[in-house]
């Protein structure tokens, strides 16, 4: 029978590929030295990670893959991930844990999903056993799939954040097709908010409405691949590529619009004007841009014990600029500056978050994708 993989987390070192050794590197930031260290390496495009309570962290690859990170060592494909389209920007997204996963090994994806007329976003739950000495997925279910699948290869989103209240904030881009953003009838340019069974809270924003879909919790985003839980303000945040600058950080809000493509601050890739500006009623600007955009990816709040200089801040990972971005906050979560920090050393970095020892870890976004981990020199 297989056991719940939190009861048997110690993995037979020979099942694993041993990660490399290679020679730390210091950065300095401003208020900090940096140690960087390449834990492992041959990851394809590495896109999300997932810290277990015991500190091992689980990585999708956008092919299609999902690994397990433990001991320096990285595993052998888990067996039973769902079938995905791996095209354009779709494949394996996201990874979350659940809070009792000490208990149920409950973990969730967000994959592009093959169907009629294309892909679209989907969520599938599962349980994570051993099994003979492997991790494999048991109890796979599809909790979300997106209604409307087309051909396009563009703006699948995906992150997904299990909130304190156990509920599960997925959000989607607006699959090339900007106009769906606008369309409380489509799930695509939105943030979703669903129980972790797949069904729809009822203090839902849109529940009641007949002309939008239960499941949503705000519209108007371009593509949020950044999803995070704030302490700080006790909401979620989400960070989401514009076009041609116009990258923006919003707090959604129940109900809330956040106006693409109607409004933004960016343009389009041909230099014209996006819909009537940067703002106008009815619509929530966002409490922070990029002008030129760095193509944010993921981002985390600091609350480690590492780096106590940075405890509340922003970390904001960028493709284009290859960078992690540190916002600064004041005690009230108020953005108030910005640092740029390892550009171009790494990459384009895909995912960031902080490990139980305080520690940053990061994906670099390539064909032979690593995990690197930050800690304070000396």
């Amino acid at each position: 029978m297989p056991m719940p993989f939190a009861a048997v987390l110690a993995l037979a070192a020979g099942l694993g590929l041993a990660a490399p050794h290679a020679a730390a590197q210091t950065f300095r930031s401003e208020a900090v030295t940096l140690e960087a260290e390449i834990l492992a390496d041959g990851l394809a495009h590495p896109w999300g990670l997932a810290f277990l309570p015991d500190g091992a962290a689980l990585v999708t690859e956008r092919p299609g893959r999902l690994r397990l990170f433990r001991d320096g060592l990285l595993s052998e494909p888990v067996a039973g991930v769902p079938p995905v389209a791996a095209t354009g920007q779709g494949g394996l997204l996201d990874v979350a844990v659940a809070g009792d996963f000490a208990r149920s090994g409950t973990v969730f994806l967000a994959y592009a999903e093959p169907g009629d007329g294309g892909a679209g976003t989907a969520v599938a739950r599962a349980r994570l056993v051993q099994e003979d000495g492997r991790p494999r997925l048991d109890d796979v279910r599809v909790i979300y799939s997106m209604p409307r699948k087309t051909g396009s290869g563009r703006h699948f989103g995906s992150r997904l954040v299990v909130a304190p209240d156990g509920t599960l904030f997925v959000t989607i881009g607006d699959r090339g097709e900007q106009d769906r953003a606008q369309d409380a009838r489509d799930a695509a340019g939105s943030v979703l908010r669903i129980a972790t069974d797949g069904s729809v809270p009822a203090d839902n924003p849109f529940r009641d409405r007949a002309d939008a879909l239960p499941e949503l919790w705000s519209i108007g985003h371009r593509n949020p691949q950044g999803a995070l839980w704030d302490p700080v303000t006790d909401a979620l945040w989400t960070v989401e590529h514009g076009a041609r600058g116009g990258d923006e950080v919003n707090r959604p809000a129940p109900g809330g619009n956040y106006g693409w493509p109607v409004v933004s601050y960016g343009r389009h890739y041909s230099g014209a004007r996006i819909g009537v500006g940067s703002q106008a009623p009815g619509y929530r600007p966002p409490l922070y841009h990029w002008d030129p955009s760095i193509a944010p990816s993921d981002a985390v709040v600091y609350d480690g014990a590492m780096f106590p200089e940075w405890r509340g801040d922003l970390l904001v990972g960028a493709l284009k600029y290859q960078l992690v971005s540190r916002l600064k906050r004041d005690a009230s979560g108020a953005i108030i500056g910005e640092e740029r920090l390892l550009e171009g050393a790494f990459g384009r970095i895909r995912d960031i978050d902080v490990a139980p020892d305080g520690s940053v870890w990061l994906l670099s976004d390539k064909p032979d994708g690593e995990i690197v981990r930050l800690t304070r020199a000396g």
